[in-house]
């Protein structure tokens, strides 16, 4: 498998991010950058401003940052937080709880490695003398997935709209996903999907959330699924994600994988596997 930085090198995105009730207001039109010049730009262009997003439970930040050259905004979460018992309104206990910003870098280079690029860039960087992370705002945002599902939008394509749906839900599988909520899935005015905001992924095991769910996959992700190794995936993420959450990483991968290869026994491979076009 090709590293993370050959990986995002090899292509020019279109990419953007934020919290999806902030995103429904007028954003302006998307930049086109190479992802090392997104990455190099949430590393080291200059933090004009910020504010609070106002939405979530971790404090988020809206900046706005610039080169000199080009301006666009991020945004920034410090959350880093572990707790022994954790309880939500209307979810079961966890235990072991973790909230941490560097689930989002993760994130984003477990998705680059498995060749999506629907998980907006996320970097590490130090801001006010903290460790955050600082994810590339999204362009060009038209409804978070609550919206949509109150309007009852399926786009000009609802067949490509059900499989970004898909894909979602074995990337959540994958990396155990514990809050994906419907405002942190967004859509862009292209009706492409968006997936942000996991810092409450990567937990231990191997047990799948919503197994029933996973009810077919996208033909190269189930490819790209099954060739992952243990090293790859640690390379990829580096320090991000510790030995024990890259193992439970490659155990997911393994039941997921087996899940979908006895759908395909049972009913054959045009009723499972499909391709996404882009």
């Amino acid at each position: 498998m090709r590293s993370v930085k050959r990986a995002a090198a090899a292509v020019v995105l279109v990419l953007a991010w934020s919290p999806a009730a902030a995103q429904t207001t007028a954003a302006p039109a998307p930049v086109t950058l190479t992802p090392a010049q997104m990455e190099t730009f949430l590393l080291r262009a200059k933090i004009v401003r910020s504010r609070p997003i106002g939405t979530g439970v971790t404090g988020s930040l809206r900046a706005t940052l610039s080169d000199g050259t080009l301006t666009h905004d991020a945004q920034i979460q410090y959350v880093n937080q572990t707790r022994p018992l954790f309880q939500a309104p209307g979810v079961a206990a966890e235990l072991n709880f973790k909230d941490a910003y560097r689930y989002n870098i993760a994130g984003y280079r477990l998705a680059v490695l498995l060749g999506l690029d629907n998980v907006p860039m996320s970097v590490e960087r130090r801001v006010d003398g903290k460790g955050a992370a600082l994810t590339w705002w999204i362009d060009e945002v038209m409804m978070d997935e609550k919206e949509r599902l109150a309007k009852d939008a399926h786009g000009p394509d609802p067949e490509r709209t059900a499989m970004q749906t898909h894909v979602m839900r074995v990337f959540d599988e994958l990396i155990s996903n514990r809050d994906r909520n419907m405002g942190n899935l967004v859509w862009t005015t292209d009706w492409k999907m968006w997936m942000i905001d996991h810092t409450r992924a990567f937990r231990i095991g191997d047990d799948l959330q919503r197994p029933a769910a996973l009810l077919r996959v996208e033909r190269s992700l189930l490819e790209n699924m099954r060739r992952l190794t243990t090293a790859e995936v640690a390379k990829a993420v580096g320090s991000y994600l510790t030995r024990a959450e890259v193992g439970a990483v490659i155990d997911r991968r393994d039941v997921i994988v087996k899940l979908f290869d006895a759908k395909i026994a049972e009913r054959g491979e045009a009723s499972v596997l499909y391709r996404l076009p882009r």
